[in-house]
């Protein structure tokens, strides 16, 4: 029998959502670690589409957003080498490999002698190797992540990104932070420079579905300066819900053992999103308040996401924006200032479109 590695922090939506039919579908995941000692960030997404083999857009993708906002990609277009844990995080891909190689988590040092290019992850463990004989480029990396936040607070159940209706399928993409905040220990060899790291900032999230966003934006940090126990995702999107469309966004912050979440059933949530360069959030609850400034000079890096038509470049990142964060607590009519943070290392992408002018959505009330 397979043991399956669960932490207390085990989000809900950690495994696997495929329900072996051939309709549309798509899942993927994303892996980030960040060196603030070398200013640079590692963002692994790791994808698979139509499971069910011979469908048009059967296959899986891993793409890499590397140092200074340099790219890498390699597909598999083998289903049949792809696996996924249903009850936990665990997913891996590969080809290349030793032909009587089992298709399921593998011991490191097995994955390191019999598989000549993919890669596998959990909660804890992350490697992999990949290689494109066309142009030279190649990366191979690993490292376990020790998790420090999941989506929640630490000492409770942890939530559902997108609330407790997010385990029916009425809302398509589903999204879940799986872990908010950990710490990762290892190294990632990138184009023949190594870099190595011990407690570095990891974080990672999934979506999943048959249905596509039409446009989205996103902000996610936990490297910020002087604050080692502070983690943001934020983000929001136009979405199908069953038969219609709808605008949501959300805020949610970890700091100091606290889950400070700002979603629509409990928040005002107000944005002003420019098509590239400014990212712009407010929202608030009866007893706190965030404001949320994202910027960048940087022209950006565009990536691939899922669509109707397969994995295309409809979004645009870089892992080097401006973020500045405040928080207040409301006491008595006043805001009291919990937290001021700043960073240059944060995550920020726009998606989908059309993108004629800046996004605003709600009632501002700073």
């Amino acid at each position: 029998m397979l043991f399956i590695p669960t932490t207390p922090l085990q989000t809900p939506h950690s495994g696997y959502h495929w329900d072996g039919s051939d309709r549309r579908f798509f899942e993927g995941w994303y892996f980030r670690v960040t060196l603030p000692q070398d200013r640079q960030t590692f963002a692994f997404m790791h994808s698979i589409e139509d499971p069910k083999d011979n469908q048009p857009h059967s296959g899986g993708a891993t793409q890499i957003l590397g140092p200074d906002d340099s790219y890498f990609c390699r597909t598999f277009r083998d289903v049949d080498r792809f696996w996924a844990w249903e009850q936990a995080l665990g997913v891996g891909h590969w080809r290349y490999a030793n032909p009587t190689l089992p298709v399921c988590y593998l011991l490191p040092e097995e994955f390191e002698a019999d598989v000549q290019e993919g890669y596998q992850a959990t909660t804890t463990w992350h490697q992999g190797r990949l290689h494109d004989p066309a142009t030279g480029q190649s990366a191979v990396w690993q490292y376990k992540t020790n998790p420090i936040y999941g989506w929640g607070n630490p000492d409770q159940t942890q939530q559902s990104t997108a609330g407790w209706l997010s385990q029916f399928p009425i809302f398509e993409p589903g999204w879940q932070i799986l872990m908010a905040h950990g710490l990762a220990t290892g190294w990632i060899d990138w184009q023949g420079k190594r870099y190595e790291f011990v407690n570095a900032p990891a974080y990672s999230e999934k979506n999943w579905g048959g249905a596509f966003p039409e446009k989205w934006f996103w902000l996610n940090c936990n490297a910020f300066d002087g604050e080692s126990d502070l983690a943001l995702t934020a983000g929001g999107g136009r979405r199908q819900v069953i038969t219609w469309m709808e605008e949501v966004a959300m805020v949610g912050i970890h700091y100091r053992d606290r889950f400070y979440e700002f979603v629509p059933w409990n928040a005002q949530v107000s944005w002003r999103i420019a098509p590239w360069g400014r990212w712009y959030m407010t929202a608030e609850t009866d007893d706190y308040a965030v404001e949320l400034v994202g910027t960048t000079d940087l022209p950006g890096l565009p990536l691939r996401a899922p669509t109707r038509e397969g994995l295309q470049f409809c979004c645009q990142d870089t892992a080097l924006g401006q973020l500045q964060l405040r928080l207040w607590q409301k006491r008595g009519g006043q805001r009291q200032p919990i937290l001021s943070a700043t960073s240059s290392q944060c995550g920020l992408e726009v998606g989908g479109g059309p993108w004629p002018g800046t996004w605003i959505s709600g009632p501002s009330r700073f």
